[in-house]
């Protein structure tokens, strides 16, 4: 066996490994979230999802200016009109419990890939209108998969969701699907979110965001 041969063999190994113990952990774990993360996160992969997201304009953009959604003032937020994204992100936030995703320094496109899908993750649960509990992030997780297009991390949280399902609750299998196609259809319909500065949004009124975006919400 050959050293590339090798190389992919383990890191096959660690990716098949990272889902399994996703599956057996808790939704919501984050320490398995962060295996997965890193165990597909492989430098082909990655390159290969960047030259995706920097087909667009947008993503050229953000890839040489590297907006970043940071220092975000939450109560300063939650005092904008209630129909604005600034107040409906706050409000999602203060309402339960969570503070702004933070992500680490940014050196190159990896890390601001990283960082901006981070740092964007609870904008995208609003505009999208996909609710917190396991069926409004499966339906996120499918939204990500039509608009990311080559990002291992999402498709292995689906496919997670998908053999959980098979083992251990059958009984939710019609109800992920739907999910998953409401998430998917929703993704391929809308413009790339990728890229976004979502800072210069906030006080924009949130329908007019979805309507610009193409952004069709579907009845659950």
């Amino acid at each position: 066996m050959s050293a590339i041969e090798e190389l992919e063999k383990t890191w096959h190994d660690q990716a098949l490994s990272s889902i399994i113990n996703m599956i057996k952990a808790p939704d919501g774990d984050f320490d398995s979230l962060g295996k997965l993360a890193n165990a597909v996160g492989d430098e082909q992969s990655l390159q290969k999802l960047v030259e995706f997201l920097r087909t667009t304009p947008q993503g050229q953009q953000a890839f040489e200016q590297r907006p970043r959604l940071d220092n975000v003032d939450l109560e300063t937020l939650y005092r904008l009109p209630t129909n604005t994204l600034g107040y409906a992100y706050a409000n999602h936030l203060l309402k339960n419990n969570l503070k702004p995703l933070a992500a680490g320094k940014v050196e190159d496109d990896y890390q601001f890939l990283g960082a901006h899908l981070t740092e964007t993750h609870d904008i995208w649960h609003i505009v999208t209108d996909c609710k917190t509990d396991i069926f409004g992030e499966i339906q996120l997780e499918a939204f990500y998969v039509a608009q990311l297009q080559f990002s291992r991390f999402w498709l292995g949280l689906l496919a997670k969701n998908l053999v959980k399902a098979t083992i251990y609750n059958i009984e939710v299998s019609t109800k992920y699907m739907d999910a998953i196609t409401r998430g998917w259809l929703m993704g391929k319909q809308a413009q790339p979110l990728f890229g976004v500065e979502w800072s210069l949004l906030l006080a924009k009124p949130l329908e007019d965001i979805r309507t610009s975006f193409n952004i069709i919400l579907s009845e659950a």
